[in-house]
C-alpha cells in the first residue's frame, strides 16, 4: 500500500505497538487535534452523519496543491478525535491528487479492528469518503 510519508509513519507506528497500545496511541491522537483557525466556525463546517460522535470537517482545496484540512469533535468522542487527528496529521498540506490516491481502506492498517468497533471504523472511512468527496467537486 503506497501512503504519503506523514501518513505511512503513523501507520507504522500502529503496527509497532500491540493491543491495548493501540487505543493508548489512539487517545493520544485525540489530544493532538489541531484547534480550528480562528476565521473558521463549527456551524460552517459540514457534519460526518456517520460517525457515532458528533464530527465536522472543512475541505481547503483553493490551492490544490496544498490542500487544508480541519475537524471538529467533542473532547468527550476520543476515538472520533483521534481518526480525524490521524487524518488531519497525515493528510493536511498534501497536494489533492496525494489526498485522492490514498486507498479508501488504509485504516485497517493501523490494525485497531479488534479493540474499536466496525462502526467507528465506518466513521473514519466516512471522513476520508467526504474529503475525496470535496476535492473531486
Amino acid at each position: 500500500m503506497s501512503l504519503p510519508t506523514a501518513l505511512a509513519e503513523i501507520v507504522d507506528d500502529f503496527g509497532a505497538v500491540e493491543g491495548q497500545d493501540k487505543l493508548q496511541m489512539l487517545l493520544e491522537f485525540s489530544r493532538e487535534l489541531p484547534p480550528l483557525p480562528a476565521e473558521l466556525e463549527e456551524g460552517a463546517m459540514e457534519p460526518v452523519p456517520e460517525c457515532q460522535s458528533p464530527l465536522f470537517l472543512s475541505v481547503d482545496a483553493a490551492d490544490r496543491s496544498r490542500v487544508r484540512l480541519y475537524f471538529s469533535a467533542p473532547a468527550e468522542a476520543p476515538t472520533t478525535r483521534g481518526f480525524a487527528s490521524i487524518l488531519a496529521q497525515g493528510l493536511d498540506g498534501l497536494a489533492a491528487e496525494e489526498i485522492l490516491a490514498v486507498p479508501d481502506d488504509f485504516y485497517l492498517e493501523l490494525g485497531l479492528g479488534h479493540i474499536v468497533s466496525p462502526l467507528r471504523l465506518r466513521g473514519m472511512s466516512a471522513m476520508l469518503s467526504r474529503v475525496k468527496r470535496h476535492l473531486r467537486a
